[in-house]
Protein backbone atom coordinates (compact mmCIF):
# COMPACT_ATOMS: atom_id res chain seq x y z
CA UNK A 1 0.00 0.00 0.00
CA UNK A 2 2.89 2.33 0.80
CA UNK A 3 4.30 1.96 -2.73
CA UNK A 4 0.89 2.75 -4.23
CA UNK A 5 0.57 5.95 -2.20
CA UNK A 6 4.16 7.12 -2.73
CA UNK A 7 4.18 6.43 -6.46
CA UNK A 8 0.71 8.01 -6.73
CA UNK A 9 1.92 11.17 -5.01
CA UNK A 10 5.06 11.41 -7.14
CA UNK A 11 3.18 10.77 -10.38
CA UNK A 12 0.46 13.22 -9.29
CA UNK A 13 2.99 15.97 -8.66
CA UNK A 14 4.71 15.34 -12.00
CA UNK A 15 1.40 15.25 -13.87
CA UNK A 16 0.23 18.41 -12.15
CA UNK A 17 3.35 20.30 -13.21
CA UNK A 18 3.40 18.93 -16.76
CA UNK A 19 -0.33 19.31 -17.35
CA UNK A 20 -0.54 22.78 -15.87
CA UNK A 21 2.46 23.88 -17.95
CA UNK A 22 1.11 22.25 -21.09
CA UNK A 23 -2.14 24.16 -20.61
CA UNK A 24 -0.26 27.42 -21.14
CA UNK A 25 1.67 26.00 -24.10
CA UNK A 26 -1.53 24.71 -25.71
CA UNK A 27 -3.23 28.10 -25.38
CA UNK A 28 -0.17 29.71 -26.95
CA UNK A 29 0.30 27.29 -29.86
CA UNK A 30 -3.24 25.96 -30.44
CA UNK A 31 -5.59 28.85 -29.63
CA UNK A 32 -8.26 27.53 -32.01
CA UNK A 33 -8.79 24.62 -29.62
CA UNK A 34 -9.73 26.98 -26.82
CA UNK A 35 -12.32 28.75 -28.94
CA UNK A 36 -14.18 25.43 -28.73
CA UNK A 37 -14.51 25.96 -24.99
CA UNK A 38 -16.74 29.02 -25.48
CA UNK A 39 -19.61 26.66 -24.96
CA UNK A 40 -22.08 27.22 -22.08
CA UNK A 41 -21.40 23.61 -21.10
CA UNK A 42 -17.96 24.66 -19.83
CA UNK A 43 -18.91 27.83 -17.95
CA UNK A 44 -18.20 27.55 -14.26
CA UNK A 45 -18.68 29.89 -11.34
CA UNK A 46 -15.25 28.92 -10.01
CA UNK A 47 -16.53 27.09 -6.94
CA UNK A 48 -15.17 23.74 -8.19
CA UNK A 49 -11.84 24.88 -9.64
CA UNK A 50 -9.93 23.02 -6.94
CA UNK A 51 -11.42 19.76 -8.21
CA UNK A 52 -9.94 20.44 -11.63
CA UNK A 53 -6.49 21.03 -10.18
CA UNK A 54 -6.67 17.89 -8.06
CA UNK A 55 -7.46 15.66 -11.04
CA UNK A 56 -3.77 14.84 -11.60
CA UNK A 57 -3.62 13.29 -8.13
CA UNK A 58 -6.96 11.48 -8.46
CA UNK A 59 -5.92 9.85 -11.73
CA UNK A 60 -2.45 9.10 -10.37
CA UNK A 61 -3.76 7.24 -7.34
CA UNK A 62 -6.19 5.25 -9.46
CA UNK A 63 -3.51 4.41 -12.02
CA UNK A 64 -1.02 3.60 -9.24
CA UNK A 65 -3.39 1.00 -7.84
CA UNK A 66 -4.02 -0.35 -11.35
CA UNK A 67 -0.25 -0.52 -11.97
CA UNK A 68 0.43 -2.32 -8.71
CA UNK A 69 -2.26 -4.86 -9.48
CA UNK A 70 -1.27 -5.60 -13.10
CA UNK A 71 2.40 -4.59 -13.44
CA UNK A 72 3.49 -8.19 -13.96
CA UNK A 73 1.71 -8.16 -17.33
CA UNK A 74 3.99 -5.44 -18.73
CA UNK A 75 7.49 -6.47 -19.82
CA UNK A 76 10.58 -4.78 -21.19
CA UNK A 77 12.35 -1.51 -20.50
CA UNK A 78 10.57 0.80 -18.06
CA UNK A 79 9.76 3.29 -20.82
CA UNK A 80 8.16 0.60 -22.98
CA UNK A 81 6.24 -0.70 -19.95
CA UNK A 82 4.95 2.83 -19.31
CA UNK A 83 3.88 3.30 -22.91
CA UNK A 84 2.12 -0.07 -22.98
CA UNK A 85 0.42 0.75 -19.68
CA UNK A 86 -0.83 4.06 -21.10
CA UNK A 87 -2.11 2.40 -24.27
CA UNK A 88 -3.95 -0.28 -22.29
CA UNK A 89 -5.57 2.37 -20.09
CA UNK A 90 -6.55 4.38 -23.18
CA UNK A 91 -8.13 1.36 -24.86
CA UNK A 92 -9.93 0.07 -21.77
CA UNK A 93 -11.04 3.31 -20.11
CA UNK A 94 -10.52 6.41 -22.23
CA UNK A 95 -11.94 5.23 -25.52
CA UNK A 96 -15.30 4.10 -24.06
CA UNK A 97 -15.58 7.25 -21.92
CA UNK A 98 -14.79 9.54 -24.85
CA UNK A 99 -17.26 7.64 -27.03
CA UNK A 100 -20.14 8.11 -24.58
CA UNK A 101 -19.11 11.70 -23.91
CA UNK A 102 -19.11 12.60 -27.60
CA UNK A 103 -22.38 10.79 -28.22
CA UNK A 104 -24.24 12.36 -25.29
CA UNK A 105 -22.91 15.93 -25.00
CA UNK A 106 -22.92 18.80 -27.47
CA UNK A 107 -19.15 18.96 -27.88
CA UNK A 108 -16.94 18.79 -30.94
CA UNK A 109 -14.80 15.93 -32.11
CA UNK A 110 -11.78 18.20 -31.66
CA UNK A 111 -12.47 18.54 -27.94
CA UNK A 112 -13.00 14.81 -27.49
CA UNK A 113 -9.81 14.00 -29.40
CA UNK A 114 -7.84 16.50 -27.31
CA UNK A 115 -9.21 14.95 -24.10
CA UNK A 116 -8.31 11.48 -25.36
CA UNK A 117 -4.77 12.58 -26.23
CA UNK A 118 -4.43 14.37 -22.87
CA UNK A 119 -5.52 11.26 -20.96
CA UNK A 120 -3.24 9.03 -23.01
CA UNK A 121 -0.23 11.25 -22.33
CA UNK A 122 -1.08 11.37 -18.62
CA UNK A 123 -1.32 7.57 -18.45
CA UNK A 124 1.95 7.07 -20.32
CA UNK A 125 3.81 9.51 -18.08
CA UNK A 126 2.31 7.91 -14.97
CA UNK A 127 3.15 4.45 -16.31
CA UNK A 128 6.77 5.42 -16.85
CA UNK A 129 6.94 6.84 -13.31
CA UNK A 130 5.36 3.68 -11.86
CA UNK A 131 7.63 1.37 -13.86
CA UNK A 132 10.67 3.23 -12.54
CA UNK A 133 9.55 3.61 -8.90
CA UNK A 134 7.52 0.43 -8.42
CA UNK A 135 8.88 -2.16 -10.88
Amino acid sequence: MKKIIISGLIAGAILFIICYGSLFLTVRFFPELFFEYNNPLFNSDGSRDLLFYLHAFIISFALSWFWDRFKSLFHGHFILRGIEFGLVYAAVALLPVMWITFSSLDITLLIVCSWFFYGLVQAIIAGIVFAKINP
